[in-house]
């Protein structure tokens, strides 16, 4: 072997190790960098040249340089990554939700309570006009109380759509990023070699877009990488990337939906297919847990107001002349929203419509109702389903539903209308105190009761209480027994004394005589020829009848309960218990939310940290690696420099 080829050898040697030196060190100078992947220069023996003696080595030569890169790996960090995001944004929002509802005296459940508080006092001081004054004002508290809740939802809900724009517009900038590295990996592409950086750099930025949304990949021949969403909607594809948009939901113009534009138009994104990320965490919270803390606060402003309306209007005022009480209360009206893609008339307005009216305040349900024509095909005949449980009925126009009616236009919507129910959502947001004059709020009963002097057994009055609003109050109820056990014989006369009606009853102890509208107690035992009457209340300054009533609606069950399998309701809750269960459901949401969100940042820390230990670099094997190539490169020179001595000495020889 020549002197020429011993140093053909320990250069190709310097050069291998150098070369290996660099890779060395540009880990290392990468250590600390976000998805960076280990580098590592592949060597290969040169081929040898035969000789008489055999075959001579040739040295060694650089392959190539490659990453240490796991696509699985890759992809489940990725997914794992876009789960925790989405938890983590659900969780910060369903924090903020919590403040809306507050306890102690910072709540709704305190201000009702004060509420008929001051009717207690109204009750020691029917007549006493400043006593009205307070009874006002602290239904103006309970009234701003639930606008103030609402109006801390309307800011969530401003909040969401602002972070989801912020987000989107992130996620077109990194979408465009990836086209970007798309094309100039596809450039360098046929220089033969895998530009390692680019394609880290891609893998990083694809990595950010699934904080915001869950991805999926798939690489094509030419190097460049497919990034695919929202069920297989594609983002990128190429060196083309689309367009996210936010726009208005289909149905409700105050939240947010997905969009993403296309050469078709604008394609709205189902958020359940989403999986993870901020986004879809966001669009969750939205669309979830938003909607059921609206409609629960909403069905304690409608259940309260109503029951206080209705059991306003059963007394009587202190106007003049006096009358029966004016509402106390206004709510936000329910509401139908149609879907945009409801059939339209020529002037762009739809073409029918849907209307709903409260019934019964007591039997609304914390939820929003999806309204579709009924599948069947039945005439007449709608598909109602109520979000909250899934449960699915048919109705007509109407019919009555938990506590509301609903009420089809003519025409009829078309058999492809929905529209979105929302019979509570909006009534805590328009809650107002409607009565300025302390002189109508109706303390006293619109009846009142006499007793006969010549009555001779033991009874007396116990309870007078109005309990229908269709009480005549301009009738006299005259109530005579005929035995001693019980019997008795009623009639009704107007003002001019003329006989209306008449009956006879048989009563019992502890159960009530009900007529005209009214419900009379006894204590004690009545005689034959005992009588009582019960008409219209002369004085109503000094009756405070109503405001006792008032007074044990504390105790009273007016807000329904959630619904059972069937549609039964389980009975109803005090508002004091329907407030409670209102943040025991929203304390068991952020308790929930919060047990997710650590568990996937778990799974996304150790799915990092698995493929960290695959790609990742170790700075205490790149400095043994560091060593390794350092000797092996003095080596080389070491052979260079024989070489060279040897050259010498053959340059001496063939001189002399």
């Amino acid at each position: 072997m020549s002197a020429s080829a011993l140093m053909s050898l320990g250069a190709r040697a310097m050069a291998a190790n150098y070369a290996a030196l660099q890779a060395t060190g540009h880990n290392i100078a990468n250590a600390n960098v976000a998805g960076y992947s280990r580098q590592q220069v592949e060597l290969s023996s040169s081929e040898g040249t035969f000789s008489g003696s055999g075959y001579f080595g040739n040295g060694v030569e650089v392959t190539t340089v490659t990453r240490a890169h796991d696509a699985f790996l890759t992809r489940e960090a990725a997914g794992a990554r876009s789960l925790a995001a989405a938890d983590d944004a659900r969780l910060k929002n369903l924090q903020l939700m919590e403040r809306v509802f507050p306890t102690g005296e910072a709540g709704v459940g305190h201000a009702s309570g004060q509420f008929l508080n001051a009717m207690a006092d109204l009750a020691a001081r029917p007549a006493d006009v400043a006593t009205r004054q307070v009874v006002l004002a602290r239904a103006a508290d309970v009234a701003s109380r639930f606008t103030a809740a609402a109006g801390q939802l309307d800011v969530l809900q401003g909040g969401v759509n602002e972070e989801l724009r912020v987000d989107v517009k992130q996620v077109n900038q990194l979408a465009q990023s990836v086209a970007n590295l798309n094309q100039r990996i596809i450039d360098v592409r046929g220089l033969g070699q895998p530009p390692n950086d680019l394609l880290d750099e891609r893998d990083r930025t694809i990595a950010e877009i699934s904080k915001y949304l869950q991805v999926s990949t798939v690489g094509a021949e030419d190097g460049s990488m497919a990034v695919f969403i929202g069920g297989g909607q594609r983002l990128v594809l190429g060196t083309h990337a689309e367009q996210l948009v936010i726009t208005q939901d289909p149905v409700d113009a105050t939240r947010s939906a997905l969009a993403i534009k296309q050469a078709a138009g604008v394609i709205t994104i189902n958020p359940q297919g989403l999986g993870g990320g901020a986004i879809s965490g966001l669009l969750r919270f939205q669309n979830e847990d938003l909607v059921h803390g609206r409609a629960t606060l909403g069905q304690l402003a409608a259940a309260f107001a109503g029951k206080m309306n209705e059991q306003q209007a059963l007394g009587l005022d202190m106007r003049q002349p006096a009358g029966s009480g004016a509402a106390l209360f206004s709510v936000g009206a329910p509401q139908a929203l149609p879907a945009a893609s409801n059939a339209k008339g020529p002037g762009g307005a739809y073409s029918a419509s849907v209307s709903l009216a409260t019934v019964d305040a007591s039997q609304l349900q914390a939820s929003e109702y999806d309204l579709r024509a009924d599948p069947a095909g039945a005439p007449g005949v709608w598909q109602l389903t109520r979000k909250s449980d899934g449960l699915v009925r048919s109705v007509a126009s109407g019919d009555v539903v938990d506590g509301f009616r609903i009420t089809l236009s003519t025409p009829a919507p078309a058999a492809n209308d929905r529209y979105l129910l929302q019979p509570v959502s909006g009534a805590a947001g328009g809650m107002a105190r409607v009565l300025d004059d302390p002189r109508g709020v109706a303390a006293a009963l619109a009846v009142a009761t006499s007793t006969a002097a010549a009555n001779t057994g033991t009874a007396s009055v116990a309870r007078l209480a109005v309990v229908s609003p269709g009480l005549n109050a301009g009738l006299t109820a005259g109530i005579t027994f005929s035995n001693n056990t019980g019997a008795y014989d009623w009639e009704l006369r107007d003002a001019g004394n003329a006989l209306v009606s008449s009956g006879s009853g048989n009563w019992t102890a502890g159960a009530p005589i009900a007529l005209n509208g009214f419900e009379l107690e006894l204590n004690g035992v009545p005689a034959a020829g005992d009588a009582f009457s019960v008409g219209k209340t002369t004085f109503p300054g000094g009756n405070n009848g109503n405001a006792l009533a008032f007074l044990s609606l504390r105790d009273a069950k007016l807000v329904g309960r959630e619904a059972l399998a069937g549609g039964a309701l389980a009975g109803g809750a005090t508002l004091t218990d329907a407030y409670a269960s209102a943040l025991a459901g929203v304390g068991v949401r952020v308790q929930g939310a919060g047990t997710a969100a650590g568990m996937s940042a778990t799974l996304a820390h150790q799915a990092e940290d698995v493929r960290a230990g695959k790609a990742g670099v170790n700075l205490d094997e790149e400095a043994a690696r560091l060593i390794q190539y350092q000797q092996s490169y003095q080596a080389a020179a070491k052979m260079l420099q024989v070489a060279q001595s040897l050259f010498d000495t053959l340059l001496q020889v063939t001189g002399r």
